[in-house]
């Protein structure tokens, strides 16, 4: 297969082909057909971001899978909150983060900024019973 640009589903289709069949093999460094395959490999990823691109997470779900990514726990998470109860009001997305939880996210998590930032919809807390006193009759 000639490389080219990959401009429709089929060729894309074919470069998946190409791609899959050279899969498992480990081409010598700087070979030909090493190179030829990374080319490949790039234009496919190109078109796939241009063709596919997934919508980014809200901010809260990016910071649970950048947390499972990285094998932490809500505890781990205690520098940037300060409590438990913080870190549990903000996972569960009864308290939004801060400005300063958006940057300390940032730099100890590496999620970037622009996501942290995305507006999402924190729950309602749920309102009180009312009791059910008797009520006192005017005189």
């Amino acid at each position: 297969m000639d490389i080219r640009p990959i401009r429709t589903k089929e060729d894309h289709a074919a470069a998946l082909k190409a791609v899959e069949a050279d899969w498992d093999t480990e081409f010598p460094e700087g070979s030909p057909e090493g190179e030829r395959y990374e080319v490949l490999l790039t234009l496919v990823e190109a078109y796939e971001a241009k063709h596919f691109s997934l919508p980014d997470p809200d901010p809260i779900e990016a910071i649970k899978v950048r947390m499972e990514d990285l094998g932490l726990e809500n505890k781990d998470l205690l520098p940037i909150f300060g409590t438990r109860s913080r870190v549990h009001e903000v996972l569960n997305k009864v308290r939004g983060l801060s400005v300063d939880h958006i940057r300390d996210l940032h730099k100890r998590l590496e999620i970037p900024a622009e996501i942290l930032l995305k507006k999402y919809k924190l729950k309602t807390p749920r309102a009180k019973k009312a009791s059910k006193k008797p009520q006192r009759k005017a005189a």
